[in-house]
């Protein structure tokens, strides 16, 4: 009878491992990082073009899940090739002291279906702050996506120094929107 009970619970648990899914292979060719600035109550839309992310995701565990994200801030599409070369400056993300941006999670909840909050530092130029972004995950194939967005208030971060600290010119908000997808390990091999 004990030899019963040892095999049910090994099955059990066999199967619970099997149905258990952690997205944790980021897949940078499908995934996006843009941002909506205001620029004389005018929207403005950008993109960074290179960013990692480390992440360990299992939706049906969130409670253990972990986010990393590291942004090359030199990478930015601000619309134009003036504005690339004005926003890498000293003013704005003075990218020759501070070239990355991270953000480091420290805690994924659920909302309720399929909608998740993620909180964690954000680090920009030297300053660090909490920040928390809403966030939809679904699977589709292998893979997870992950589609969320949060507001950034740019001057906590002294993006935008000096002349550009006026807020009537450039709003402080600036909407950032992510795109990510994920794969499970074994799905990446």
């Amino acid at each position: 009878m004990k030899a019963i009970r040892l095999a049910l619970t090994a099955l059990l648990l066999a199967s619970r491992s099997v149905h258990a899914v952690e997205f944790n292979h980021f897949v940078a060719e499908q995934s996006s990082l843009q941002f909506v600035s205001r620029q004389m109550g005018v929207a403005v839309d950008g993109r960074f073009r290179r960013f990692s992310v480390k992440l360990a995701f299992d939706p049906a565990r969130p409670a253990v899940a972990k986010a990393q994200l590291e942004l090359d801030l030199a990478s930015v599409d601000a619309g134009s090739p003036d504005a690339d070369g004005e926003v890498v400056g000293k003013p704005w993300f003075n990218v020759k002291a501070f070239p990355m941006a991270t953000f480091v999670s420290k805690a994924i909840r659920p909302l309720g279906g399929d909608r998740f909050e993620l909180s964690g530092k954000l680090t920009i130029k030297g300053r660090t702050h909490d920040v928390s972004a809403p966030f939809v995950f679904r699977q589709e194939g292998d893979n997870g996506i992950f589609d969320g967005a949060f507001v950034l208030k740019r001057l906590d971060f002294g993006i935008g120094d000096g002349i550009w600290s006026d807020v009537s010119t450039v709003a402080n908000e600036v909407q950032i929107k992510f795109h990510i997808i994920a794969a499970p390990a074994a799905a990446s091999k």
